[in-house]
């Protein structure tokens, strides 16, 4: 099982497992996933959520071999809800300080572990480069045993033993000094390594290589990484744009703390965007705003109900994918965040 989400439960899994006491490893492994980061977390949650169910105490808060109990979620006392100043506060130094949260290394993506092909020192030339053709693969190292590196071959390798009229022996169509590092190497100082030589080898603890990251890997793995920021932008750009159009600056104040009350609507972030819209939270006094600010809108076709829980699905995603998480996002939750996006393109 990897780190991220591989399956979710059955609805019967999830009714099964009502007034049931299990360590939270079970828990864990019950969605296919061995850790708790901030998508597995959110996931889970929303599921049993979904199934109406909690848990005592809540999973994300034990330690893995600590038992939880799976409860009712209406027999779950809800937490203290947080003033708005505090709610505020949170997003605020969010914005301000919590990206990244922890180093970035090469053996977090996906290719620095995924074994590599490799021939060994006695092989052909040919087999080293029927190999690369049939994979399409641009280099293919040469591996004695587990981990004894002895070079890789390369089209360019192959190409100079040629120019040089040398004997086709592999030793002399292979690079013997390739780029190599360790799996827990940080990833940024490595990227310079990698735009030079296009690939980088990358080994376990114990020397062995555990798979090799190219060019084209990184360029995938920020493509998946960086996506989400821009998505979340454009949601946030379109927003602003339709509520700072309909909503007076008292209306924008109302869900300000006290001493930020400027009425603009670039100085909110998306907690301040579902207290405008959302007739369902706890202050009455906001939930009624809340039903003036909806009505400005004009919105006659949307469902309300599932904008707003779109939106606060949203935020959450945002504060998720602020954190840097080593692992994209799932694609149900990209999905989500094409949704909301291309629901607000037709109202904007």
């Amino acid at each position: 099982m990897s780190a991220g989400m591989s399956h979710t439960p059955s609805e019967e899994q999830l009714r099964e497992l009502r007034g049931k006491l299990i360590p939270v490893s079970e828990l864990l492994a019950l969605f296919g996933t061995r850790v708790r980061n901030d998508q597995s977390v959110l996931f889970i949650t929303q599921t049993l959520k979904e199934a109406g169910l909690s848990t005592i105490p809540y999973f994300a808060h034990c330690g893995l071999r600590a038992d939880v109990q799976v409860v009712p979620e209406e027999s779950v006392a809800p937490p203290e809800p947080d003033g708005p100043e505090d709610e505020e506060a949170e997003q605020d130094a969010l914005s301000r300080g919590t990206l990244p949260q922890h180093s970035f290394r090469i053996g977090d993506l996906p290719a620095a572990r995924n074994g590599v092909d490799s021939v060994p020192s006695t092989a052909q030339v040919k087999t080293a480069t029927h190999l690369m053709l049939v994979k399409n693969y641009s280099q293919v190292p040469v591996i004695d045993g587990m981990s004894t590196l002895r070079g890789v071959v390369t089209w360019s390798s192959v190409a100079r033993m040629y120019e040089k009229n040398e004997d086709t022996a592999l030793a002399n169509a292979m690079v013997e000094d390739p780029p190599t590092a360790d799996v827990h190497g940080d990833f940024f100082s490595l990227l310079p390594m990698i735009s030079e030589y296009g690939y980088l080898l990358v080994r376990d603890m114990s020397g062995r290589i555990t798979g090799i990251v190219t060019a084209a890997d990184v360029t995938e793995r920020f493509e998946a990484t960086a996506w989400p920021f821009f998505v979340i932008g454009e949601i946030e750009f379109r927003l602003r744009k339709c509520l700072g159009a309909a909503l007076e600056p008292d209306a924008i104040r109302a869900v300000q703390r006290k001493n930020k009350q400027t009425g603009q609507i670039t100085d909110l972030m998306f907690n301040g965007y579902v207290k405008l819209l959302d007739g369902h939270q706890e202050n009455p006094a906001l939930c009624e705003k809340a039903d003036q600010n909806w009505q400005s809108l004009g919105w006659s076709l949307a469902d309300r109900v599932q904008f707003v829980r779109q939106l606060d699905r949203v935020r959450e995603i945002r504060n998720m994918i602020a954190h840097f998480d080593p692992e994209p996002l799932s694609q149900k939750l990209c999905q989500e965040l094409r949704q909301f996006l291309g629901l607000l393109r037709l109202y904007t």
